[in-house]
């Protein structure tokens, strides 16, 4: 069973939609429908505001850190159309970019494993998809995949970069291929390539009955197949794998929950699932040996979160 370690008050003066730790659980960022961004140090079961960034001009909706060997360094995005990085440099928090070329919300940001360089997904309502990258020399190109998802993409998230069973018998890791999923208000779930510069479509994946609201790529430390979790408003999460001896993804319904699921989420080493939605809950998930996912914990997250999802659905859309 897990239990509630530490709470923070984040003194938003609106809705919470996201909460992220870095990369070592020693800082957390928050953001809020009151349009700011904090970052607050959370060592030792204390927490204390490091700092309260401003750029947003709506609710932001989702944050993401980029692996520590590129510094502090966060993404925002929000209902303005905006995506925000923000570096700590000198331990002062500022703005380093801003990328204002979607049309609609920006629903989803994921930074790519660090092996590919500083590079962030982003998923809009407007049904493409951003690449960002950075230079290396304070300047950042951009590509998009254009009609991504038809009426909005919801979700992105990366491939790792090391997929399973990707070393030759004579030991040569092969070279890794960027790879993207992403789901959407079309109820698909999508896999994305890049090859020779452009992202291609590489799966079209069909199981979800509404609107698809998270996907989650698996680390894949250890594990012998690629593993995609993603959830939806027709409140069932679907476990994707591919061994890789094929191109064919299997689904599985992990269950049928009573409410909408919102979020999904892995544990480091890519054999635990979180899942949060509509029923105030969040359970831990784990595959049996036999192959069978059981539930090993749920946790209450207490009131409120309902009706803050549903706040976020009729905004973004």
């Amino acid at each position: 069973m897990v239990s509630v370690l530490n709470t923070v008050d984040t003194a938003h003066e609106d809705m919470v939609h996201d909460a992220q730790l870095d990369y070592y659980g020693t800082k957390l960022a928050t953001c809020s429908s009151d349009r700011s961004v904090k970052v607050f140090d959370v060592r030792n079961g204390q927490q204390t505001l490091i700092s309260d960034l401003a750029g947003h001009e709506g609710p932001v909706w989702q944050l993401a850190w980029a692996h520590p060997m590129f510094g502090n360094t966060l993404a925002s995005c929000g209902y303005d159309r905006k995506v925000i990085i923000w570096k700590e440099n000198n331990g002062t928090w500022g703005k380093i970019y801003e990328y204002t070329n979607h049309d609609s919300s920006v629903n989803s940001v994921a930074f790519a494993p660090h092996e590919f360089g500083l590079l962030l997904a982003c998923g809009s309502s407007d049904g493409t998809i951003s690449i960002i990258s950075s230079t290396g020399d304070g300047t950042w190109d951009s590509k998009k995949i254009n009609n991504a998802h038809s009426i909005g993409c919801n979700a992105v998230s990366w491939a790792p970069a090391v997929t399973p069973n990707s070393l030759f018998d004579t030991g040569i890791r092969q070279q890794p291929v960027k790879r993207i999923v992403s789901g959407g208000c079309d109820n698909l779930v999508k896999i994305w390539r890049e090859e020779e510069g452009q992202w291609i479509e590489e799966q079209k994946l069909d199981g979800h009955s509404d609107w698809v609201r998270d996907v989650a790529w698996a680390p894949s430390i250890g594990l012998p197949k690629s593993i995609i979790a993603t959830c939806s408003q027709d409140c069932r999460v679907i476990i994707w794998t591919n061994d890789g001896s094929n191109t064919t993804w299997v689904s599985k319904v992990l269950q049928k929950f009573n409410d909408v699921v919102w979020h999904v989420s892995w544990s480091i080493t890519g054999n635990i699932l979180a899942v949060s939605g509509g029923d105030n809950k969040v359970s831990l998930w784990k595959e049996s040996t036999e192959g069978q996912w059981v539930c090993i914990s749920d946790v209450n997250k207490g009131q409120g979160q309902i009706s803050e999802d549903k706040d976020r659905e009729n905004q973004q859309n």
